[in-house]
């Protein structure tokens, strides 16, 4: 666990943030007047559900794997790619560049009668 402060993961930041920000905009939207008092529950439940979702579903799983498989990493994958966008668009290009040519040719006459 490379990214934790105080043995403490990067979501439980989150998760205390989000609630902060719950916390100041029900204060807030509780000193208004009317029916916007109201808006606290759309509040409450969006940060009950940010963190129901970051609980349930991790990102990492709790314990790390005793031993780190072997990953086969192609590293020059976006430059075949690349290269194989290149040479398709230059065959495009190539072949209706050189397509009219081939329409356009003249045909000529032959003679009825050669002498």
């Amino acid at each position: 666990m490379g990214n934790t402060v105080l043995e403490v993961g990067t979501g439980v930041f989150v998760i205390a943030v989000v609630w902060i920000a719950a916390f100041v905009f029900g204060i807030m939207l509780l000193r208004a007047s009317g029916s916007a008092k109201l808006g606290v529950i759309p509040v409450f439940l969006l940060a009950v559900t940010i963190t129901l979702a970051l609980v349930f579903f991790p990102r990492n799983p709790e314990t790390a794997p005793p031993f780190k498989e072997i990953e086969i990493v192609d590293t020059l994958f976006i430059g075949r790619y690349v290269l194989l966008a290149v040479v398709s668009a230059v065959f495009l290009v190539a072949f209706f560049m050189l397509l009219p040519f081939h329409f356009l040719e003249p045909v000529y006459a032959k003679a009825l009668r050669t002498h």
